[in-house]
């Protein structure tokens, strides 16, 4: 029996994507969940899985477009093969069985490019002695690589230490932008285009939240399981001046003004496939370590790329933190529809004049960048002044002042 394997359908709004990576080459044997590829779309990155064991046959190769509902895969659930590795560590050597370069699957051919590892010397372990992804996955990050031998144990070969240079005189290379990428791309022209971006600065001492992780660390750390970071605080910071500056927690739809009453912040997180603001839900009713732990549990899943379009929906405010990379400043655009974004930057030991004294204090630039079409100068300066007087003097979170 023949189970076609399919692209899933993965919302209204996407109707196809790019198979960026087989997680199994052509002839493994595969198991019922097991993850089979890896779908880029133009907002997420998603999983197929097999839904049946067997052996399966691939139709589709690496870096094609697929329409959702397309089959680019059969799993024979009568017949039996080699099970794929399911970790970087190769299977038992068949030293005699040759790998055919025109067996080779498509992931095989990949790395062999990407790798520089030629799957001739390398021992296959799959059906008739094939070449797998697993194989080549082993070898690459192997000190040395296995030869043809065919002695019980391979003689090795080194394996070369930097990756394979550009053809001579090739001074550019290209590749297709991703679904993704290219997404991110328009969304950040049309934000620039279709709003009065402006941005407001200002600066904050941190040495009131340092002093109070440093205090409390150990502690919450003890009852959570997870450290206590900067975001929670900018995030009830942020919920704090919203509700004091609500013109803020507003967006324009059409000719219509729509004021947000609730507070789902979204963070912006760096991932290989590019920026994703998942979104806290909720966060006037979060604990600090809700808040905690709600961002490290989102952002973990968008750089595995288990991101959902449902983690992404939705959001009246976003921060990101720019910080982490040693950015000092920036201006940051809008994520539309939302008004208003907060940019945090690094943390540097600054002389600040306080009581007539100069003194050495942590201090970070903030910028808020906003749409002048709905938020006045007036109401941005306000926000951002609640947001520094809320770190400076965390106890107004506690009191709501």
């Amino acid at each position: 029996m023949s189970l076609e394997v399919k692209i899933p359908p993965l919302g209204e709004s996407i109707s196809s994507g790019v198979l960026a990576t087989w997680h199994v080459a052509d002839g493994d044997t595969v198991k019922n969940g097991q993850a089979l590829f890896e779908l880029e779309t133009d907002k997420i990155t998603s999983e197929g899985l097999a839904e049946a064991d067997g052996v399966i046959s691939l139709k589709v190769e690496e870096g094609a477009e697929v329409k959702i509902g397309e089959v680019v895969a059969e799993i024979d659930t009568d017949a039996k093969g080699e099970t794929a590795p399911t970790s970087s560590a190769p299977a038992e050597e068949e030293p005699d069985a040759p790998a055919a370069e025109s067996t080779q699957s498509p992931a095989v051919r990949r790395l062999a490019e990407e790798t520089d590892v030629d799957p001739s010397t390398v021992e296959g372990t799959g059906k008739a002695g094939r070449v797998t992804k697993g194989d080549m996955l082993a070898a690459a990050k192997s000190p040395e690589t296995p030869s043809s031998s065919s002695a019980p144990t391979p003689a090795p070969k080194p394996q070369p230490a930097a990756a394979k240079p550009a053809a001579s005189g090739e001074r550019q290379t290209r590749k297709k932008m991703t679904p993704l990428r290219a997404k991110i791309a328009e969304r950040l022209v049309q934000a620039q285009q279709q709003a009065a971006m402006l941005t407001t600065f200002n600066e904050v001492d941190m040495s009131a939240v340092m002093e109070l992780r440093k205090k409390y660390q150990d502690v919450f750390v003890k009852k959570n399981g997870f450290k206590l970071g900067f975001m929670s605080f900018f995030t009830k910071a942020v919920v704090h001046a919203l509700k004091e500056v609500p013109g803020v927690n507003a967006m324009i739809d059409g000719k219509e003004i729509v004021t947000n009453n609730y507070y789902d912040v979204g963070v912006a997180v760096s991932t290989p496939k590019g920026l994703m603001v998942p979104v806290i839900r909720d966060c006037d009713t979060l604990s600090m370590a809700g808040i905690e732990s709600a961002i490290g549990e989102v952002a973990k899943r968008a750089r595995d790329g288990k991101i959902t379009l449902a983690d992404l929906d939705g959001g009246v405010f976003t921060i990101t933190n720019g910080g982490i990379f040693g950015s000092m400043l920036s201006t940051p655009i809008l994520n539309a529809p939302q008004s208003a974004i907060l940019g945090l930057h690094a943390i540097n030991e600054r002389p600040m004049a306080v009581n007539g004294e100069v003194v050495i204090r942590p201090m970070m630039y903030l910028a808020l960048s906003y749409d002048h079409r709905l938020v006045d100068g007036k109401e941005a300066v306000t926000f951002l002044v609640k947001v520094k007087e809320a770190i400076e003097d965390p106890t107004r979170l506690l009191l709501d002042i």
